[in-house]
């Protein structure tokens, strides 16, 4: 029988946020009545930093990162697949210019941002779980991405805070 006093205390696990589906669903949900100084729209800013926030209250994480889309119309699989999303309408441009203040405050946190040209964050985070649950860390994935479900296993976990 192990001495408890001996045994290691358990890691704390490794957080890795889904910005780009926190980016769209703060820029559906939250009013059009937030604006800068020059009237753009700061709706998802404001959304998504609410909700990074209170992960970090909520969870108080010691390690997270936090993974965007380099690009909001576009990836590898385009290339690969000309009709991949192709039914979904071009990101407005009153919401791409908010990622730009998005990326700000997660890099004000002093969290990492993870942004690899031409790959979504899903795919990102995707392979970091599996190599941190590799490596025997606990993983918990904060998405809304219902395709994230492959990756939940005995040490990745999915968590979506929005419902």
């Amino acid at each position: 029988m192990s001495d408890p006093l001996t045994q290691a205390a358990p890691k704390p696990p490794l957080y890795l946020v889904d910005a780009s589906i926190y980016v769209f669903r703060a820029w559906h949900s939250m009013p059009n009545e937030f604006h800068d100084a020059d009237g753009w729209p700061t709706n998802a800013v404001h959304g998504f930093a609410r909700f990074l926030l209170e992960l970090l209250e909520q969870e108080r994480p010691r390690h997270i990162a936090v993974a965007f889309d380099e690009a909001l119309d576009s990836c590898f699989r385009n290339q690969l697949y000309p009709a991949y999303k192709a039914n979904r309408p071009p990101t407005p441009p009153e919401l791409k210019a908010q990622v730009e203040p998005m990326i700000a405050i997660v890099e004000a946190l002093g969290i990492p941002l993870l942004r690899v040209p031409g790959v979504e964050a899903d795919d990102v985070i995707g392979t970091l779980a599996r190599e941190a649950a590799a490596a025997g860390m606990q993983v918990e994935i904060s998405t809304g991405d219902k395709d994230m479900a492959q990756l939940v296993d005995s040490q990745v976990r999915l968590v979506n805070t929005m419902s």
